[in-house]
C-alpha cells in the first residue's frame, strides 16, 4: 500500500551537556576570582529559590523541570567552586611552601608520582620527578602530611619509578606552577624504601618492551612508535614536533582519546572474534580502559584522554549523537569535580571541543558525504574534518594561526594511524616473551609511521600550509563565527559533488600557490617578508638570529640542542654568521653550538667574562678551537656595525659581572631596519637594577624577555621599557613554569605584543608597511 512514514528521531536533551558548562564555567571562574565567585553564585541561588508563581506555565507543568534543572546547576557549580578552592587553600596552607620560601633543607618520605623526564638544566641534565609526601623533617621536626612537590634531581633520579616510595634530601625552593607546593633542589640519589605495586611494574615493562621494539628503526619512526600507543614523545626529534604542530597532528603525540577508542576498539574487535557477546563485552571493555590508563599513567592529561575516548566509545552505534552527548556532560561534570585545574588547561579545552565537534558535526556530514562517497571515506573525511573545526579558534589563541593542511594530513595518516598503534602495543607485549618477535612486529609498526612522518613533512613544507592569525579576543571571536557558520553550511554542501570538488580544488590551489604566482602571504611561508629578528624554537633555551645581510645574520645563542638551532637558520637561509655570542655558559645556551657551526662559515664568537660553570666554558673553547673560530670576551659599551645590524655590549660592564652566571649574562642593545631591540640573555633582578642605573630612559623596540619569562623579574624595569613586542624563548611543557603567566599579562597591558616559542615555534619581528608586529611559524 505504501511505505510506513520514517520514525521521528529523538529530540537531543540538552541538560546534561549544559550542566557540563556550567561546571567548566565554574572551574574558570574559580582559577581566575577565587572565593569572589560564591557572590554571583549566592545571588543566583535567592533568586531560584524564590517560590515560583503559579500560572499558567506552572500548571503546564513547566516550571519544575526548569526549577530542579537551575538547582543542580547551582549545585555543581558549587561543587566545583568549592573543590577548586579548598585545593587552592590546601596548598597554601601547606608548610612545605613556607619552608620554600626560606629555601630550607628537608628530608622527605615520599611516593613517586610521575616518570622522570630530562630537561636541560642550570649546570647540566637534570630529570624532573613529581613525589606525593607521606613524612618530611625540617630543621629536626618531623611532620606527616600530603603534599606534591616537583623533583630537580641529577642523574640517579632517571632510575626511579613510578610508583615506588622512595627517602630523599634536598634543598625546597618555591614553585611557579599554583598546583605544586614546592620544588626539591636534589643532588643526592633517592633511596628506594618500596617497590612500586604489580601494576606499575608491569605498564613499565610494556613500555619499556614498545621502545626496545623498534629501538634500531630510524630516529622519528623510533620516537613516533612509543608516542602513538602510551604518549612517550620523549625520543621525537625536534623537527618531527614542528612538522606536526604545523600540519595539524600534534594529537597523535600525546595521550588523547583516539588512542584509546583506538586500543580498546582493538580489544574488542579480538573478544568479537573470539565469539564474546553481551554484557562480557563491556567488561572487556572496561577492562581495556583500566589497562590504557596504566599504561599510559595515572595523570590528569591519560584521565581526561580515557573519559573523552570513553565518549567516543559512547557515540558509536545507534542514536549515538544523543548518547554522545549525554556521555560528553557526565564526563565534564565528574572530571572537574576531581580536577577543577583542568577548566584553563589548553589540552582539556582542545579535547573537550574535539569531541563535541565529532559527535554534533560528524555524523551529520559524514551522511551527506555518503551520498556520493563510499560510506567508509565519508566518515574518514567526516572526522578529522568536524574535530579540526571545532578546535581551530583554540589552536589560534595557542598558534597564532590557521592550518589549512591539516584536515588533509589527518585525513592521509589516519589509515596508518590505526594499525601502527595497535601494531605498537602488539609488539611491546610479544616483546615481553619473544624479543625477536617484538622487535618483528615493531618493524612494522615504524613502516606504518614513516607514512605518517613523511606526510608531516612534506605538508609543513608546502608554502601555505598555515596562515596568520590574531590571537585577541576580536580575531578570534571572528574566528568562532566563522567555523559555526562553516559547520551550518558544511553539511549542506557536502550533499553535492559539484560545490564539494569545487571548494577542495580552490582549498588545494591557495595551499599550493596559484600556478606561475606562489603564494605570499607574510607568515604562511617561512621567513617572512621583512625579518629583523627571530627568537628559534629550540626548547628550553635560547636562540636568537638577527638579520645582518641576506643569508647572514648575527646570533645570540646557541640554544641546547644542535639539530634544532640548526634546522632555524636553515630555515631562515642563514649560511654566514659574522658574529655569535653567547651570552653565558649554562647548557641551555651553548650546547647547541655545534649546530651554528655545522655548514657555517662563523667569523667571531664573543662570550661572558664569567666561566660559570667552568666546565662547560672549557668545552666551548675546546669546541671553537677544533673549528678555528676566535673567541674573546665581548667588549663592554663599544658600538660597531655588523652588516645591517649594530651591536652594542652594555652589560656587564668590567668588575660588576654579577654573583653568578645569570647576571653575567651578555645583554645586547641591537639595532636592524631602523628596529631597536635589547637581548637580555638570562639576567636577573639584581643585573637589572644595574641595568636600570646605567641605561635611565631606555626605550627599546623589542625586548628578549630575560630568563625565559621566569617570575622573577624587575617588572617596572620592562615595563619603562615600552617594548613594541616582547619574545619568549622557553620549552613547551617545562617544569619551571616558564613563562610567567602574570608577567605576560604585565608586558601585554603596557602594549607588547608577546610571542613565546613553547606555542609559537619559530617567532619573527617583521617590519613592513603595517608597522612592527609579530610573525609565527
Amino acid at each position: 500500500m505504501g511505505e510506513a512514514p520514517p520514525r521521528a528521531s529523538p529530540r537531543h536533551d540538552p541538560r546534561l551537556p549544559a550542566l557540563g558548562l556550567v561546571a567548566w564555567l565554574a572551574g574558570i571562574a574559580a582559577a581566575h576570582a577565587g572565593a569572589w565567585c560564591w557572590a554571583p553564585l549566592v545571588l543566583a541561588a535567592s533568586v531560584v529559590l524564590v517560590p515560583g508563581r503559579s500560572g499558567r506555565s506552572a500548571r503546564n507543568g513547566r516550571s519544575g523541570p526548569r526549577r530542579r534543572w537551575c538547582l543542580a546547576a547551582l549545585g555543581i557549580a558549587a561543587a566545583v567552586l568549592s573543590s577548586a578552592l579548598l585545593r587552592q587553600a590546601a596548598v597554601a596552607a601547606n608548610p612545605l611552601g613556607a619552608w620554600a620560601e626560606e629555601r630550607a633543607t628537608a628530608d622527605l618520605v615520599a611516593t613517586v608520582v610521575s616518570d622522570p623526564r630530562p630537561v636541560e638544566g642550570r649546570f647540566g641534565d637534570r630529570f624532573v620527578v613529581r613525589l606525593r609526601v607521606q613524612e618530611v623533617t625540617v630543621r629536626g621536626v618531623r611532620q606527616v602530611l600530603g603534599a606534591t612537590l616537583v623533583v630537580l634531581g641529577g642523574a640517579s633520579w632517571a632510575r626511579t619509578e613510578l610508583g615506588e616510595r622512595v627517602a630523599a634530601e634536598g634543598r625546597l625552593a618555591p614553585a611557579e606552577d599554583r598546583h605544586v607546593v614546592a620544588l626539591l633542589l636534589a643532588d643526592r640519589a633517592p633511596v628506594r624504601i618500596r617497590d612500586p605495586d604489580p601494576w606499575w611494574r608491569a605498564a613499565g615493562a610494556v613500555r619499556a618492551s614498545i621502545r626496545d621494539a623498534v629501538a634500531d628503526r630510524p630516529p622519528a619512526q623510533a620516537g613516533l612508535v612509543p608516542a602513538l600507543v602510551t604518549g612517550d614523545d620523549a625520543g621525537l626529534p625536534a623537527e618531527v614536533e614542528s612538522d606536526f604542530r604545523v600540519t595539524g597532528l600534534t594529537h597523535l603525540t600525546a595521550v588523547s582519546g583516539t588512542n584509546l577508542t583506538l586500543v580498546v576498539g582493538a580489544l574488542l574487535l579480538a573478544a568479537r572474534l573470539v565469539g564474546v557477546r553481551g554484557r562480557w563485552l563491556v567488561l572487556v571493555g572496561l577492562a581495556g580502559i583500566v589497562g590504557f590508563v596504566l599504561l599510559t599513567r595515572t595523570e590528569p592529561s591519560v584521565l581526561r584522554a580515557a573519559a573523552m575516548g570513553t565518549v567516543g566509545l559512547f557515540a558509536f552505534g545507534p542514536d549515538g549523537r544523543r548518547r554522545g552527548l549525554r556521555a560528553l556532560g557526565v564526563a565534564l561534570v565528574v572530571l572537574l569535580l576531581l580536577d577543577p585545574g583542568l577548566a584553563t588547561s589548553a589540552g582539556f579545552a582542545l579535547s573537550v571541543l574535539a569531541t563535541s565537534g565529532i559527535v554534533l558535526l560528524g555524523p551529520p556530514l559524514s551522511s551527506a558525504l555518503a551520498r556520493w562517497l563510499p560510506r567508509g571515506l565519508a566518515e574518514a573525511v567526516a572526522v578529522p574534518t568536524a574535530a579540526q573545526l571545532a578546535c581551530t579558534p583554540v589552536i589560534a589563541v595557542l598558534s597564532g594561526q590557521v592550518s589549512l593542511v591539516a584536515v588533509a594530513a589527518n585525513l592521509l595518516a589516519g589509515p596508518a594511524v590505526g594499525p601502527a598503534t595497535v601494531l605498537g602495543l602488539g609488539a611491546g607485549l610479544v616483546g615481553l616473551v619473544v624479543p625477536a618477535l617484538g622487535a618483528a612486529v615493531g618493524t612494522v609498526a615504524a613502516w606504518c609511521v614513516a607514512w605518517v612522518v613523511e606526510v608531516a613533512r612534506h605538508g609543513a613544507d608546502l608554502p601555505g600550509a598555515a596562515v596568520p592569525w590574531g590571537s585577541g579576543p576580536v580575531a578570534v571571536g571572528a574566528l568562532a563565527v566563522v567555523c559555526v557558520a562553516v559547520a551550518v553550511a558544511l553539511p549542506r554542501l557536502a550533499r553535492r559533488r559539484g560545490p564539494s570538488v569545487s571548494a577542495a580544488v580552490l582549498l588545494l590551489l591557495v595551499v599550493l600557490g596559484v600556478p606561475g604566482r606562489p603564494w605570499s602571504a607574510p607568515a604562511a611561508g617561512w621567513p617572512p617578508a621583512g625579518w629583523v629578528l627571530v627568537a628559534c624554537d629550540v626548547g628550553q633555551g635560547d636562540a636568537l638570529v638577527v638579520r645582518a645581510g641576506p643569508a647572514a645574520a648575527v646570533v645570540v645563542d646557541a640554544g641546547p640542542d644542535p639539530d634544532a638551532v640548526a634546522g632555524c637558520l636553515d630555515r631562515l637561509g642563514v649560511r654566514d654568521v659574522p658574529l655569535l655570542v653567547l651570552t653565558h655558559f649554562h647548557a641551555d645556551h651553548v650546547d647547541g653550538l655545534p649546530g651554528v657551526l655545522r655548514d657555517r662559515r662563523v667569523a667571531a664568537v664573543e662570550v661572558s667574562p664569567v666561566d660559570d660553570p667552568p666546565g662547560a666554558a672549557a668545552a666551548v673553547r675546546r669546541t671553537l678551537d677544533r673549528a678555528d673560530v676566535p673567541v674573546q670576551v665581548g667588549a663592554y659599551g663599544a658600538a660597531r656595525r655588523v652588516g645591517e645590524a649594530t651591536v652594542q655590549v652594555v652589560h656587564p660592564s668590567p668588575g660588576a659581572a654579577g654573583s653568578g652566571a645569570n647576571d653575567a649574562s651578555v645583554v645586547l642593545l641591537v639595532e636592524v631596519a631602523g628596529v631597536r631591540a635589547l637581548l637580555t640573555g638570562d639576567v636577573e633582578p639584581t643585573a637589572q637594577a644595574a641595568l636600570a642605573r646605567r641605561l635611565p630612559g631606555l626605550d627599546v623596540d623589542v625586548l628578549k624577555v630575560p630568563h625565559h619569562g621566569s617570575r622573577h623579574q624587575d617588572e617596572r624595569w620592562l615595563a619603562s621599557l615600552q617594548p613594541e613586542a616582547a619574545l619568549v624563548s622557553a620549552g613547551a611543557d617545562n617544569d619551571y613554569g616558564h613563562p610567567s603567566g602574570p608577567l605576560l599579562e604585565h608586558l601585554r597591558s603596557v602594549g607588547a605584543q608577546v610571542g613565546r616559542t613553547d606555542d609559537d615555534g619559530d617567532v619573527a619581528v617583521v617590519v613592513d608597511d603595517d608597522g612592527l608586529r609579530v610573525a609565527a611559524r
